[in-house]
């Protein structure tokens, strides 16, 4: 139907049809209600278009497809090779539509266009291409227990899994979690963050031409409270996947309990990052200011504590402060001089000012940056990238997640107490460690209370590698051949074999 389409043409020049409706066996339509979402350009604060909001009857709308097509047909028993084919089919689409993926991504969210499209949609398309070799080789095993018994397990789909992702990579995190989903035969109902309804809209209709089955995949746009909820709480939702704060996963937790769903959560983090005297100081500098600058500093990794040790202290700073100075271009994110777009809200924007007031007031001393950045046309949800030095570990800056280009800085004395302030945290996502001493890194990393140890990088993840956290970071692991583990039940098959009673 036209009026579930909208032209649209992006501050780039690219024009392109964006998709409004929500996605449900393989066909756009209105959401029950007629209710709405505006996406709002947060480069200059203008609205771009409104989509469909899912209501929780759209919700079992979107949940019977799924269901329907895991069952008849079955998703689950058509041969693996042929979906891992569709699966590098839809990867292929990806990257054919890459240019308008990554416009909208820009436009909707903020991030400079360069990552939208060098980093975030060739994630995306890499994701999926990986999960979809992995189709065909998700197996279970014969357990030898003696001539008497035959012995063996399956690998089976979960059923039909719901999936809520975050705004900061909207298509990545959807490519994390539909990739193993439907590699293991799954089928999927997926909510977008209000934030950033339209990429994955325009991706749905990739799904379609990929050739996917009616119903595999259904996506949808709705406000969490309602739409996820509903998704959270549905009695025919067999997996909850998420990813966003730990306030909300705590809650998709107590949701997903109704009927005790598999769950995976992928929540906050205060990543620390631990910079020894025997580090290559350029290298820990020009890496530490990626690991917590990039992405306008949404990044639920983001190693946002940096400890350095009291030696090289006042130089790390000094360091740290001409990098961002020489790499933090603040600026239209279409431009290719851009480093830092805005945050993705008004909301996002004014979170981080408050913390920025909260490290005055408790005396952390301003190194940098902290306050509006208003050179974009005055406009757009800006902030200069912020560094507070001589942070106490009490203090509020130190403790809580900002997600925004906001760091904080600290100096420790020895290993012992380096460990023990990186622990100090409820959070156990990310970490790092600088120094040249290769004992000292492993025994470092291996004394860190996180689910993820970088040494002499940050934040280089990769969709190969395991990623998840520890304590109230998350519970489980998406990428890698760990993330299968989530999409499967094993089944213990036992066969007599000759016992008689």
């Amino acid at each position: 139907m036209s009026d579930l389409f909208i032209e649209l043409k992006a501050p780039n020049g690219r024009e392109y049809k964006q998709p409004i409706g929500l996605f449900i066996n393989n066909e756009f339509v209105k959401s029950s209600s007629g209710e709405k979402i505006t996406s709002i350009n947060p480069t200059d604060e203008t609205e771009i278009t409104s989509v469909y909001s899912a209501s929780a009857h759209d919700v079992d709308t979107a949940v019977v497809a799924a269901r329907k097509a895991f069952k008849h047909p079955s998703w689950r028993d058509i041969s693996p090779t042929d979906r891992g084919g569709l699966m590098l089919e839809l990867a292929s689409l990806v990257e054919k539509h890459a240019e308008t993926l990554a416009t909208i991504e820009t436009w909707d969210n903020g991030k400079p266009y360069s990552v939208a499209l060098n980093e975030d949609v060739a994630e995306v398309a890499g994701t999926l291409r990986y999960y979809g070799g992995y189709a065909d080789k998700i197996h279970g095993q014969v357990i030898d227990t003696g001539p008497a018994k035959l012995a063996y397990t399956l690998r089976q789909p979960l059923g039909v899994c719901g999936q809520i992702i975050p705004w900061n990579y909207p298509l990545a995190m959807a490519a994390w979690k539909l990739g193993p989903a439907l590699a293991c035969g799954n089928t999927v109902v997926i909510k977008a963050a209000e934030q950033t309804p339209l990429s994955i809209l325009y991706f749905a209709q990739l799904v379609k031409e990929a050739g996917f089955p009616p119903g595999v995949v259904n996506i949808l746009n709705g406000i969490g409270r309602e739409a996820g909820a509903a998704i959270a709480s549905h009695l025919d939702i067999d997996k909850i996947a998420f990813t966003g704060s730990t306030a909300t996963g705590r809650q998709i937790m107590k949701m997903a309990s109704v009927n005790m769903k598999n769950i995976t959560l992928e929540t906050g983090g205060k990543s620390p990052l631990i910079v020894f005297a025997d580090a290559d100081l350029d290298q820990a500098v020009k890496w530490s200011h990626a690991g917590i600058m990039s992405n306008m500093g949404q990044i639920c990794t983001a190693t946002s504590r940096v400890l350095v040790e009291e030696s090289i202290y006042d130089e790390f700073v000094t360091l740290f402060k001409e990098q961002v100075k020489a790499v933090s271009k603040v600026g239209d994110p279409f431009s290719d001089e851009t480093f830092q777009g805005p945050q993705v809200t008004k909301t996002q924007y004014e979170r981080v000012l408050s913390y920025i007031e909260s490290g005055k007031s408790e005396g952390a001393i301003l190194a940098t940056g902290g306050e509006a950045y208003k050179d974009v046309n005055g406009k757009g949800f800006f902030i200069h990238p912020t560094v507070f030095t001589n942070v106490q570990d009490h203090m509020k800056i130190y403790r809580e997640e900002v997600f925004g280009p906001f760091v904080v800085i600290a100096s420790f004395k020895t290993e012992e107490e380096a460990i023990e302030r990186a622990n100090d945290t409820t959070y156990g996502l990310g970490s790092a460690v600088f120094t040249e001493n290769l004992t000292k890194a492993h025994r470092v990393a291996r004394a860190i209370e996180a689910g993820m140890v970088w040494i002499n990088s940050s934040n280089d993840s990769d969709y190969r590698i395991p990623f998840g956290g520890v304590k109230q970071s998350g519970i489980g692991r998406e990428l890698g051949e760990a993330g299968l583990a989530a999409y499967t039940n094993a089944k213990a098959v036992h066969v007599n074999m000759g016992t008689r009673l």
